[in-house]
């Protein structure tokens, strides 16, 4: 919802990705129809007419003719010409210092009205990404049209594969006695192919039998399984550093390319899992499941299952992974999810691009019901006192990565500011306000993020938030976004560098006085000091380090370099600004130079 004290904590210089302007004067600017569909094909969200960008800063400039600017953007996107699907917006209209003001809030479109594209043209489709509009390539058009497809891509009956040379035995038979021990109730059926049959992974057609994309990818040999997937089903890698010192062009510890079908994929993940385990453990061999229920594995397993069952497996251009690092684990999926962030939090079915294969995972009891997956990761690792996995579920690049982070959530140096403070918190609340000391200082607070603590709904995180509101602890920024007070940061951090003693190498990346600083820095950061000759917006940087999501870019690269002082910010009194540029500082320039080596 938005109101106009929301709206003015918008324009208020922080750095929105959801959030589009326009001056829109007099009448309605013609790129404001590519941001209705970068938002409508992306996450959504809002777009402002009356407001235009001076000096790194946002200016109410208000509309001059309200009622025609309205009426006219309206009708367009009712038409159904100018764009090829009729777009219901929310429309706020406000008076701000006596000039008027429009706040038109965009919704993501489902998968089956998505790309929406303007002049007939599906080429003219736009993506939302780093604040800014852009217009699809042909790869990204070919995976908006395919999840558009009424059929699913994996029920596709292939016509060109033999039945009875494609399917590997020994997987299917494995298949039949886990099925069988979980579910008694039903006939057995020992041909493998009949039984294939009865669940829709071979079908009867024109009086020929034949199989379905998800029967071959799930049970095919590895010959057909590479025959319809020119590219492997997982990359599976094991980095013996932390995610922060890693650099991609660092070796492996142990590295495996997983090429056959879905279910061996599965069993030689767990079996790689099983190697490095803390401590020895029994699986039961019907699910899968360790029997003694040992602290990680329940998210290791729901995030593992989660990156087979739900990848897109028609993009044959990225291939999906899991890299084991010290410090965390990363698992990347080509293919975004279909529900947001929030819902994917919820216990309920969602939509899912892979029904066939989901089912089939679920038959055997690899799958929980009701889409509780992601769920249940957080969940454990909640109860393992962790800092919660982080979730990028990027709808413009249709990709979705989660971390699952091996660190505390509450520190020790944390646990004892929090004791310093005097504040009665409930064990919800001192978990959240230990969140949000944790994020960067930029990277609000928002309720999804709370519910990733273990609390159930949305309301129970707004009065969590609510409370630390009341106790000065945190700031509200909108309806859904908290932020730590300046204040508490300030004086979290001063006590965290007494309680480190000032310890040297405290901070992530070498210090200013350390020789050889330029090969102590990862390969992004480098990238960045040797492209970085004039003044660039936080996107181009990403761009150069291969990095797309932006809280860990500035996690992982940015802010070790704006500490270092080799990177400065061209507006430090406005950090959040949409205007923010980084340059290089002259220490950054004599290490880029050679000075500094």
């Amino acid at each position: 919802m938005m109101n106009q004290d929301n709206l003015l904590a918008r324009l208020n210089g922080i750095e929105w990705n959801d959030f589009e302007c326009k001056r829109a004067q007099r009448g309605v600017p013609e790129d404001a129809y590519k941001t209705v569909s970068a938002f409508a094909n992306t996450a959504g969200d809002w777009l402002v007419f009356g407001v235009s960008e001076a000096n790194g800063q946002l200016e109410v400039t208000g509309v001059a003719e309200p009622d025609k600017v309205q009426n006219d953007f309206l009708a367009v996107l009712r038409g159904g010409q100018k764009l090829n699907r009729v777009i219901a917006v929310d429309a706020h209209r406000f008076e701000i210092d006596g000039k008027h003001v429009f706040a038109f809030h965009v919704p993501e479109l489902s998968r089956s009205e998505k790309p929406v594209y303007l002049k007939g043209d599906p080429r003219q489709s736009y993506i939302r990404r780093a604040a800014g509009d852009e217009q699809v390539t042909q790869s990204e058009l070919e995976r908006f049209l395919r999840d558009a497809a009424q059929d699913r891509y994996d029920g596709v009956v292939l016509t060109d594969i033999p039945v009875d040379q494609c399917f590997d035995e020994t997987t299917v038979r494995w298949y039949q006695e886990q099925f069988a021990r979980r579910n008694p109730e039903h006939a057995e059926i020992t041909d493998p192919i009949a039984f294939l049959l009865n669940w829709n992974f071979v079908v009867e057609q024109g009086g020929k039998t034949l199989p379905t994309r998800a029967g071959v990818l799930l049970f095919g040999t590895g010959r057909y399984v590479r025959q319809i997937l020119p590219r492997p089903v997982l990359d599976y890698q094991r980095i013996d550093t932390s995610f922060d010192n890693w650099s991609a062009n660092q070796r492996w510890h142990d590295r495996y390319v997983f090429e056959e079908n879905i279910f061996q994929t599965w069993q030689g993940l767990v079996a790689r899992y099983m190697r490095i385990a803390e401590h020895p453990f029994s699986l039961d061999p019907a699910t899968l499941r360790r029997n003694d229920d040992p602290p990680d594995y329940v998210a290791f397993r729901e995030a593992a299952i989660n990156l087979l069952i739900h990848q897109d497996y028609g993009d044959h251009g990225r291939k999906a992974s899991i890299k084991l690092f010290t410090d965390r684990t990363v698992f990347w999926n080509p293919g975004d999810a279909f529900a947001t962030e929030a819902e994917l939090l919820d216990p309920n079915e969602k939509e899912v691009r892979n029904p066939a294969i989901v089912k089939a995972f679920r038959r055997i009891g690899l799958s929980d019901q009701a889409g509780t997956g992601i769920r249940a990761i957080f969940r454990n690792w909640h109860e393992l006192g962790r800092t919660p996995p982080r979730l990028n579920n990027d709808k413009a690049r249709k990709e979705f990565e989660l971390e699952l982070i091996n660190q505390p959530l509450v520190t020790e140096a944390m646990q004892r500011f929090r004791e310093a403070l005097g504040a009665t918190l409930t064990p919800e609340q001192a978990d959240a306000l230990a969140l949000a000391l944790t994020l960067p200082q930029d990277e609000p607070l928002t309720l999804t993020a709370i519910r990733s603590l273990g609390i159930s709904t949305t309301q129970q995180a707004r009065a969590v938030a609510d409370h630390l509101v009341l106790q000065q602890l945190l700031d509200k920024l909108s309806d859904t976004q908290y932020q730590v007070r300046e204040e508490i940061r300030q004086r979290f951090a001063r006590e965290a560098d007494v309680q480190a003693g000032d310890q040297v190498g405290a901070k992530s990346g070498p210090s200013q006085d350390q020789v050889g600083i330029m090969s102590g820095l990862s390969a992004e950061q480098r990238t960045v000091l040797m492209r970085l000759e004039d003044e660039h917006d936080i996107a181009t940087l990403m761009e150069w380090a291969g990095r797309s999501n932006r809280s860990k870019f500035r996690e992982a690269v940015l802010t070790p370099l704006l500490e270092l002082n080799l990177v400065a910010m061209t507006q430090p009194d406005k950090p959040r600004s949409s205007k923010q540029r980084y340059r290089l500082t002259e220490q950054g320039k004599a290490l880029r130079d050679g000075d500094g080596e």
